[in-house]
């Protein structure tokens, strides 16, 4: 066992695709929902989300693990686990919680070159409608390539952007305002910042689209040891998060003030974008939308696949319940690809809130699908039993309903 526990190059690769599926949209608006609080709500919610990040995610992998069948995906194993009614409701959860970081990921990336024509390179602001059919196309056309070809791909850009998001953390050093650390808010104030910024919190570290592809490769790899070597991975990817997201995010909010994280909100840009605007560097001001869409691009594709993966799932479910027992598989496919594609060029082309997708949609329902399911699936599932943790259990369930509560705490705080 031990031999097979030893770390290989498979489960490097597998790091290194999860950190990639995670770095994306989150990490780029966190600092901007985070930065309102100040510094020290940053350091309860560093000390929180290795934890949160950990734990939520390996539960997942188990759900999947604990399926019979070692090829199919999370769609498959709600089914065996709960049946084919209930399954149908968890794999529409499970589509929801993915597909409007798709969209978001849409409007992100057209929000980004928009910037970057009209600020870096003084162009007139292109047909909105234009720029999001070419930037969406050129995403889904990558998409139709094999999936190893996209799995290498989103690897090979996850070493420059490590890379440039910890020289850009570094480089803000010397502009670090360290007055901020006098800073205190009240006990309210403190508390109401970390509650309101969880989802954004649980969305920046997300991989949980990868989860499902991730948990059936471990157990083609490892067989009956998967679960082990997953939690294995899934440790490690998560201690590499934590140092990457949090170092890049106490960084921009040691220089900026709130009020330019609120003029990034209103503009509805990544922090990156915005530090190209406002920062007197050609470097900064040309390489740091490059990261941005590079760090959107990594993430969008493990995030489609997931989508698809749910999309697929709740059909499929839906016409077997209708009563046909062999829907056509290749039709489904069609479908979801061309709903998937019509739909981000719509909303990029709105340009509705990339903050407001992750506070009250996307970070909500992932902690549905991440923290709660797999607690609840432990306490249900005959083969999960064995992975009782009463403590650890119920800090994942408690962080999982604060982070969907914050949705109502935003009318009251």
């Amino acid at each position: 066992m031990q031999k097979k526990l030893s770390w290989t190059t498979f489960d490097t690769r597998w790091m290194l695709s999860l950190f990639g599926t995670a770095v994306g949209a989150g990490i780029l608006f966190l600092p901007i929902r985070a930065g309102t609080g100040g510094f020290w709500p940053i350091v309860l919610m560093a000390l929180l989300v290795f934890p949160m990040t950990w734990l939520s995610h390996r539960g997942l992998s188990r759900f999947v693990c604990a399926s019979t069948a070692a090829d199919k995906d999370i769609t498959h194993a709600a089914e065996e686990h709960f049946g084919r009614g209930t399954s149908l409701l968890i794999t529409i959860l499970y589509f929801f919680a993915i597909y409007p970081i798709c969209l978001a990921y849409g409007v992100g990336i057209t929000n980004t070159f928009d910037s970057f024509f009209v600020n870096q390179l003084g162009m007139e602001p292109f047909n909105r409608l234009v720029l999001a059919v070419v930037l969406v196309s050129a995403m889904m056309f990558v998409m139709t390539l094999s999936e190893e070809l996209i799995t290498k791909a989103c690897n090979a850009l996850v070493y420059p952007l490590c890379l440039v998001l910890l020289a850009f953390s570094v480089y803000l050093i010397p502009s670090w305002k360290f007055e901020l650390l006098s800073e205190v808010p009240s006990a309210k104030d403190f508390l109401s910042v970390v509650w309101l910024t969880l989802p954004v919190l649980v969305f920046s570290f997300n991989h949980s689209p990868a989860i499902s592809t991730f948990s059936v490769a471990m157990r083609r790899e490892y067989g009956d040891l998967a679960p082990y070597k997953a939690s294995q991975v899934l440790f490690r990817t998560s201690g590499m998060l934590l140092f990457f997201v949090m170092f890049f995010v106490v960084s921009c909010i040691l220089c900026l003030d709130s009020q330019d994280f609120q003029a990034a909100r209103e503009a509805n840009i990544p922090i990156l974008s915005y530090f190209a605007n406002k920062l007197d560097n050609p470097i900064i001001s040309y390489g740091a939308p490059l990261v941005a869409f590079l760090a959107i691009l990594s993430s969008f594709f493990g995030h489609y696949f997931g989508a698809r993966e749910g999309l697929n799932g709740i059909i499929r479910k839906a016409i077997k319940i209708g009563g046909n027992e062999n829907p056509n598989l290749k039709a489904i496919n069609i479908f979801t690809t061309c709903f998937m594609y019509v739909t981000m060029i719509v909303v990029a082309y709105l340009n509705p809130s990339i903050l407001g997708f992750i506070e009250d949609l996307g970070g909500p329902i992932i902690a549905t699908i991440l923290f709660l399911m797999p607690v609840y699936a432990i306490y249900r599932v005959k083969a999960m039993e064995k992975w009782k943790n009463p403590a650890l259990d119920a800090f994942v369930l408690i962080t999982g309903l604060l982070a969907i509560s914050s949705i109502v705490a935003k009318f009251f705080l």
